[in-house]
Formats: C-alpha cells, structure tokens, sequence
C-alpha cells in the first residue's frame, strides 16, 4: 500500500506547505503542533493557498474541499500512530529537534519512519537520538513548499535501503524531484547555494559593482531567478552568517569564511527583509 498518511510536526511555513502538498496528491496528513492557535494558523494557511490556486484554475473548489478534508490538525502525538511516515519540521535548532524526536519516537509504532525536514542539522546525530535509526532520514523540503519541485533526501549513516526507497516513492508521489544526498554540513543546495552568496558580499565590498549590478549580472548571465544579494536580503543575512560559520568550524577550510561586509550587516542588525533593511533598504 505504500504510504497513505503522513504526519508532520509543526504547522508553521514547511509544516503547512508540506500538508499541502500531501492532501493536494490525495495522502491523509496529520499536522501537530503545540497549541489550537499555531494549529488553526497552518489550516488557514493551507486554505488560503488552495483558494488561490482556486482563483488561478490550477485547482477545483471541490478538490480543494476534498484537500482540506484530508489535513487533521492537532496539538496530541498520539494522533500521529496511524501514519506511515512522521515529518519534523520545527524550527532550526538541534535541541529542539532532539528533543521533539525523542518524544514522538516514544509514542509512534517502531516501523514507522521518521524525518526531519532540517536544512543543516547532521541527520545521522539525529538518528542516534532515537530508537529507529535505520528508519530515520532527512526530508529536505524547498520554500515555498507547493511551489519548488526539489526534495533533498538525506541518508544518515545508519539510514537503511528500504527507509530512502519509501522516502523517495512518496516524493515522486507528491510530485516532487527527489536528489539523494550524503548526510554532510549544508547537503547539496546550501552547500553550493551559500558560499555562492557569501562570494557576492566580497565583490561588493571590494567595489566591483553596485549591488543592483551584481544581482543583474547573476540574473541575465545566469538565467537565477534572482540575484544572490536579494536572496541574501530573503533567507536573512543573519541565517547566511550562520551557515558560513558552520561551515568553516566543520571544515576548517578558509574558502568558507564569511565575508567581513556580510559580518558587519549583521552586526548593525541590517538583516534583510525581516528587519527592513540589509543590502536593499525594504
């Protein structure tokens, strides 16, 4: 039978998106979180999102009825015993992650798979914090999840055969374009994506060209969507720090120190578009 209920633990951005999706492909998903109002907000969420694909014909009414039947929010890890397969996807942060995995490995059935949506945490340290290594991965999913194609499958050391099979049927089932991925500091994406950024801030520094001008080059002589300084400004230039300081701690190689302009940014709280203001003023 293959998978038929997934369950996901948040129901913030990658939470709601990943229910989405899942109700969207005809999958019974279950999304926990820790209180009714952060639940009701990822419904809504959800909802709003259909409606506009609704509104773009790129959906019926009736399937997106039919879509939002299939999502229970709740705030018990219990209700996540009838799934296949569990998501975590809480925010960034290692603790957290292992302590939420240690609590709903405690409650799910040992077959069940359980993964964790992390975008830089070691997915085989978090194996070894539950009771089913074999059976956990990572299940990297893109922003905004509806809309990206990729997932990045990240097998842990100890991941088995049948977890990363399961998990990459149940990708192209979402209809998703799955990469396998070796468990490393930032996977494949980040890993080329942020250095890729960080080079950005050194030429602007060094004055090479104005910002506007690094972005367009990027984009009319890369074919990127958008230019690696606004991406900078949208990911947070404080996240962009922070993953080139992994990085260097976890390599110990030079080419990944972070540039002193984009140190500087974060230290004058010029953070991107959450905070008003970093490369571009917003």
């Amino acid at each position: 039978m293959g998978i038929q209920t997934v369950g996901i633990i948040g129901a913030g951005t990658m939470g709601n998106g990943i229910a989405q999706v899942c109700a969207v492909a005809g999958l019974r998903a279950v999304m926990v979180d820790i209180s009714d109002a952060a639940v009701g907000k990822g419904l809504a969420t959800v909802s709003g999102s259909l409606d506009r694909l609704v509104k773009k014909d790129k959906l019926s009414a009736a399937d997106k009825d039919a879509a939002l039947a299939r999502i229970q929010g709740s705030t018990n890890y219990d209700d996540l015993k009838a799934a296949q397969i569990v998501i975590e996807a809480a925010t960034e942060n290692h603790e957290l992650k292992v302590k939420i995995l240690k609590q709903v490995d405690a409650v799910l059935p040992p077959e069940v798979i359980l993964a964790s949506n992390t975008s830089s945490i070691s997915i085989t340290q978090l194996a070894a914090a539950t009771s089913r290594p074999e059976n956990f991965i990572g299940m990297h999913f893109f922003n905004p999840v509806p809309m990206m194609a990729l997932v990045e499958i990240i097998r842990g050391l100890q991941t088995s055969d049948a977890t990363h099979d399961a998990v990459k049927a149940l990708a192209l089932a979402l209809g998703k374009t799955p990469i396998t991925v070796k468990n490393a500091p930032g996977f494949v994406v980040n890993r080329i994506l942020v250095p890729m950024i960080n080079e950005a801030f050194f030429v602007l520094a060094e004055g090479l060209a104005t910002a506007e001008d690094i972005d367009a080059g990027m984009k009319l002589g890369c074919n990127q969507p958008i230019g690696p300084l606004a991406l900078a400004d949208m990911i947070g230039l404080d996240v962009c720090l922070a993953v080139m300081q992994v990085y260097l701690t976890e390599y110990g190689d030079s080419k990944y120190r972070p540039c002193p302009l984009l140190k500087e940014m974060v230290a004058a709280g010029r953070l991107g578009r959450k905070s008003g203001r970093g490369v571009y003023t917003y």
